[in-house]
Parts: structure tokens; C-alpha cells; sequence
């Protein structure tokens, strides 16, 4: 079976909305689009690149879907994620869209048939997405979190985890910290098992 990883771009208190561009997302009055450009370097951009290369099949949420399908085709062969997404195999989760219009796109109604597609790639990697990724953590279906957490807080907006994950897990680092020049952090964990509880550290 393959790994399933999330790919995420994350603040200090944890929202992941809109880091892309001011007119991403917009929902709920968010104001802060466009946040992850100001700490883009050299570096942090290899180790998504890295990430983007390794995997051999893309999962998305359908707002995800939505915003890579009317960007990445329209990009040119000298863009080499674009011609690294526009060549994947593509799934999405949505429960309206049966007849993708991305080449190379399957439609999946509900993340129950996930499972399928982690028997047939070895890995997949889901972007963005954080409802998608929410349900997937809730299924148990997540095998590593690829996490890219930014020095910023904003108070407000969409957040990974807004009320827990609805089931205890425990997660171990897959590498030690990458820490970028302009702030970011790249946190990799795999899966752990269950959480490890009831232990008193007081000495009492």
C-alpha cells in the first residue's frame, strides 16, 4: 500500500488559507491572501520541489482542484511543476464533480475510495485541501504530514485543526526540523500509532 502525505503550508496558529495570492480565498472575510510570498527563498522552494517530485499520483479537495485546474494547464513546458501536475495522475473528492475537465483527473465521491487509489500509487500526495485533509486524518488514511509552518499568525481564518482531528493520533518526525532562511520550517511526520497517555511526570 502506498503513503499518503498532506502537503501543507501552515501559520503559527495554524491557518492554512490562501497563502498563494490576495484573491485565493477569500471566504469568511479573509484578508490575508498571498502570505507565503515574503518568505519564499531558494531554499524552502527545493524542498517543495523535492516533495513534488517524488510523488506519483496528486489528491485534492475540490476547492483545490478548482484553483490548480484553471492555473497549471494554461502554465507553459518550461514550468517544471506544471509539467509535473499536468502529467499525474489526478484524483479529487468531491461529491458534484463527476466529469473533470484536468486530463488525467478522476473523480472520487467520498474519501471511502481513497483506500483504492493508496493499493495503485506508491505516493500520494494531497496540497492544500485542508477540508479534504481533515477527513482523511478522521478515516486514519494519513500516513505522513509534510508541514510547512510559517512566522506569522493572523487570528482568524481556516485552520487544519480547528477542533482536533476527531481521532487521537501520535506522529513522529520523518526528519529533523529544515529550517529556511526567510523563517519557514519544514516539520515532516510519519504516523506513530496511538497517543501515549497516563504517564505522570511528577514523580508523585
Amino acid at each position: 500500500m502506498g503513503i499518503l502525505s498532506i502537503d501543507l503550508f501552515i501559520t503559527l496558529d495554524g491557518v492554512y488559507q490562501a497563502p498563494g495570492g490576495p484573491n485565493e480565498d477569500l471566504e469568511g472575510g479573509f484578508e490575508f491572501g498571498g502570505w507565503q510570498a515574503a518568505y519564499f527563498d531558494a531554499e524552502s522552494g527545493e524542498a517543495i520541489g523535492a516533495g513534488i517530485n517524488r510523488m506519483d499520483a496528486l489528491l485534492l479537495g475540490r476547492k483545490t482542484y478548482d484553483i490548480f485546474a484553471g492555473y497549471w494547464p494554461t502554465r507553459g513546458p518550461d514550468d517544471p511543476i506544471a509539467v509535473t501536475f499536468n502529467a499525474l495522475p489526478k484524483f479529487v473528492v468531491s461529491r458534484s464533480l463527476t466529469d473533470p475537465e484536468w486530463e488525467g483527473t478522476t473523480a472520487l465521491p467520498d474519501v471511502a475510495k481513497v483506500g483504492a487509489v493508496k493499493d495503485r500509487f506508491d505516493d500520494i500526495h494531497v496540497i492544500g485541501s485542508g477540508n479534504l485533509a481533515r477527513s482523511l486524518l478522521e478515516a486514519d488514511l494519513v500516513d505522513r504530514l509534510n508541514l510547512f509552518l510559517y512566522p506569522l499568525t493572523f487570528g482568524s481564518g481556516k485552520r487544519l485543526f480547528p477542533d482536533g482531528t476527531g481521532v487521537p493520533a501520535a506522529f513522529r518526525f520523518v526528519q529533523p526540523p529544515q529550517a529556511f532562511p526567510k523563517g519557514a520550517v519544514l516539520l515532516a511526520y510519519e504516523r506513530a500509532g496511538a497517543p501515549i497517555t497516563g504517564i505522570d511526570i511528577s514523580g508523585g
